[in-house]
């Protein structure tokens, strides 16, 4: 008996640790059941020094996804952990229950910054916020368009989830960032998912996965 509990633990330890490799070397990672921390593993880039056991505290984003019952991406400011930074957390669920949460969180080293710098053929190419219509996930790379200009951007699209506004960019897709300002109309497609129609023409899809958190967001 003794062995299995040791076992399991070694197990789960072993797994945190190796999820936590998985992004880079700029994120921390945090895992809380609903009222205290777990686990945490610090990253180079930022250390908002919590240790297991640590309450969850009113504001975080661990303590916004447990009010929302959903996943949070979102900036929180310096006046929770005096550090400001930016962070998803996905509650995890044991029947209709939530009973945890798996927060990511990465400094906020974009905050006040208005735009995106892709690699051109010749150099590279700042675009303002406002023009990008979506980026796109290729062939392990990220794709920025505009309606006139399409750009390479080094970053995976899960870190442009922070960088983004939120209030403006949405993702619609595991491969698609769409901005709600170039949407021209949105269709009905097949298991409840949508199609959108950007305003350059190209249509876009909309997973299941995000559809309900997509349809609460633009209000439908």
């Amino acid at each position: 008996m003794e062995e299995e509990i040791y076992l399991e633990k070694f197990t789960i330890d072993s797994l945190l640790n190796v999820f936590g490799e998985l992004f880079s070397d700029e994120v921390s990672i945090a895992v809380s059941n609903t009222k205290e921390y777990i686990y945490y593993r610090p990253s180079k880039r930022i250390d908002l020094k919590i240790s297991a056991g640590d309450p969850i505290k009113k504001g975080t984003i661990t303590d916004k996804a447990f009010s929302t019952g959903q996943k949070v991406s979102e900036f929180i400011d310096r006046n929770v952990f005096g550090i400001p930074y930016h962070g998803m957390a996905v509650p995890y669920f044991e029947g209709n229950a939530i009973v945890g949460c798996v927060t990511a969180i990465y400094p906020a080293l974009t905050e006040g910054k208005s735009v995106i710098t892709v690699k051109t053929l010749d150099g590279w190419k700042p675009i303002p916020f406002a023009d990008v219509m979506f980026l796109e996930v290729r062939d392990r790379k990220t794709y920025v368009f505009t309606d006139k200009f399409t750009g390479v951007h080094n970053k995976a699209l899960q870190q442009f989830e922070y960088i983004l506004p939120r209030e403006t960019f949405i993702r619609c897709h595991r491969s698609f960032i769409v901005n709600v300002h170039h949407i021209k109309e949105i269709y009905p497609d097949t298991h409840s998912t949508f199609v959108l129609e950007m305003k350059n023409g190209t249509s876009i899809p909309v997973s299941q996965s995000y559809s309900s958190y997509f349809r609460k967001l633009l209000g439908f």
